[in-house]
C-alpha cells in the first residue's frame, strides 16, 4: 500500500510562510499528477493545488493563487507546497495525494496530514 507522509506544518502568524513536504512511497511516483488538499474540522476536504507528472504544469484554486506554489522533485520522490502570505483562513490540516490529470480528487489512501495554524 502506498504511503503518503506529509510534514512541515506549524504555527505561523498571518503574513508568514511555511513549506510543506510530501514523501510518497510509490516507486512510480514520477508518472503521476500530485495534489495538495486541506481540511478544516467539520468541513469536507478541499482541493488546493496540483502539479503534472513532469512538474511543468500547475493549477491552483483562486483563494491561494499567487500565494502558494506547488513543486516536485522526481529524483527525491518529493512534492512541496510553498505557502506565503498566509492568512488565518488557510488554517487546516494539509494532505497530499495522487490525482488524475486535471483532477481535483485524491486517488490514494490519505496520510496523517500536517497541521497548519495561522494566527491573526
Amino acid at each position: 500500500q502506498v504511503q503518503l507522509v506529509e510534514s512541515g506544518g506549524g504555527l505561523v502568524q498571518a503574513g508568514g510562510s511555511l513549506r510543506l513536504s510530501c514523501a510518497p512511497s510509490e516507486r512510480t511516483f514520477r508518472m503521476y499528477f500530485m495534489g495538495w488538499f486541506r481540511q478544516v474540522p467539520g468541513k469536507e476536504r478541499e482541493f488546493v493545488a496540483r502539479i503534472s507528472a513532469s512538474g511543468t504544469a500547475t493549477y491552483y484554486i483562486d483563494s491561494v493563487k499567487g500565494r502558494f506554489t506547488i513543486s516536485r522533485d522526481n529524483t527525491k520522490n518529493m512534492v512541496y507546497l510553498q505557502m506565503n502570505s498566509l492568512k488565518p483562513e488557510d488554517t487546516a490540516v494539509y494532505y497530499c495525494n495522487f490525482v488524475a490529470n486535471d483532477g481535483v480528487m485524491g486517488l490514494g489512501s490519505w496520510g496523517q496530514g500536517t497541521q497548519v495554524t495561522v494566527s491573526s
